[in-house]
Formats: C-alpha cells, sequence, structure tokens
C-alpha cells in the first residue's frame, strides 16, 4: 500500500464530512499516536463545525483514563496498544462528548517502544455509533514513523467513512 500523501488525506476527509453533514452526524477523536493528526485532517475542511465535535489526544495512560474512562486493569492487563483499550477509548470518546460517531487510534508509531508481540507499525483502530457496537480492527503498517502515522489516519478516515453512510 501506498503512504498517503496530504491531497489523500484532504480527500477522504472532504469525503467523510460530506457524509456526517447528509446524515446528521458529529464526530469525535481519541487518539494516541496520531496525537490529534485524525482531528487536524478534518477540521482542515470548512465547514467541519457541522459535524466535528472535539477531538481528544490521550497519550499517556493516565490521560486514556481521565479524559476517556479507560480502566487501569485494562491497561495493565492488555496495555495501551490493545483491542480492549482502543473500545474503551471509543466508547469513552462517545460518552464524554456530543458526538454521535466515534474513532479512536492506540499504536506503535515508533522508531522505537516495538516489542516482538507488538512491533513498530502495529496500530489498534475502533470505530463505534453511538448505541451500537464497537469496531476494532489490527493494522501493521510500515515505514518510518511519518508514514505509519499517515497511513493509520488514512485508515481511520475510511473506516469512518463506511460508519457514517
Amino acid at each position: 500500500m501506498s503512504i498517503p500523501n496530504d491531497h489523500d488525506l484532504l480527500t477522504l476527509a472532504q469525503n467523510l464530512g460530506v457524509r456526517l453533514r447528509d446524515t446528521h452526524h458529529r464526530l469525535v477523536t481519541a487518539e494516541s499516536c496520531t496525537g490529534g493528526w485524525i482531528a487536524k485532517a478534518v477540521t482542515d475542511i470548512a465547514g467541519s463545525s457541522d459535524w466535528f465535535d472535539c477531538g481528544m489526544a490521550a497519550y499517556s495512560y493516565e490521560a486514556k483514563q481521565a479524559l476517556l474512562g479507560v480502566r487501569p486493569e485494562t491497561l495493565e492487563v492488555h496495555g495501551a496498544v490493545s483491542r480492549e483499550t482502543v473500545i474503551e477509548m471509543v466508547s469513552g470518546a462517545l460518552v464524554n462528548s456530543g458526538a454521535s460517531i466515534a474513532v479512536a487510534v492506540t499504536g506503535i508509531a515508533g522508531p522505537g517502544g516495538g516489542s516482538e508481540g507488538k512491533p513498530v507499525g502495529t496500530v489498534w483502530i475502533g470505530w463505534k455509533r453511538r448505541g451500537g457496537y464497537a469496531r476494532a480492527e489490527v493494522f501493521h503498517f510500515d515505514g518510518d514513523r511519518e508514514a505509519v502515522r499517515r497511513q493509520t489516519v488514512a485508515a481511520a478516515l475510511r473506516g469512518l467513512d463506511g460508519l457514517a453512510g
């Protein structure tokens, strides 16, 4: 898969914005490894205040707990980069916002921090609609830190586009 460029991310965000506006949904983002890049991508779109509620960049364990309600036990047992954590992140984002659709990301962008079980490029993305069930998917992206983060933003936006319809 090629690394998405700025134009690719802009196009994905524009398409998502049209779909969210047309379906009267509002979006919240909960981001760890992307540090707010998904929120930046969607707010680069003029008029995004019609469909973007807020974004939470929760990097530390403490921030994930305080802002998103991730349980300490989840982080202790499964770690920050896990299906369990991303599901709690995406659910907490909806609880703590006025949005109807959420995306959450947590991963290892590198260059360090990876392990045999969770190498650099491992990213969990979760999506959820208010009142629905969370969906989570693991990705294994290649490249340097920026490449991993760009691919994460693109995958998150693509998943949201399907959820907003």
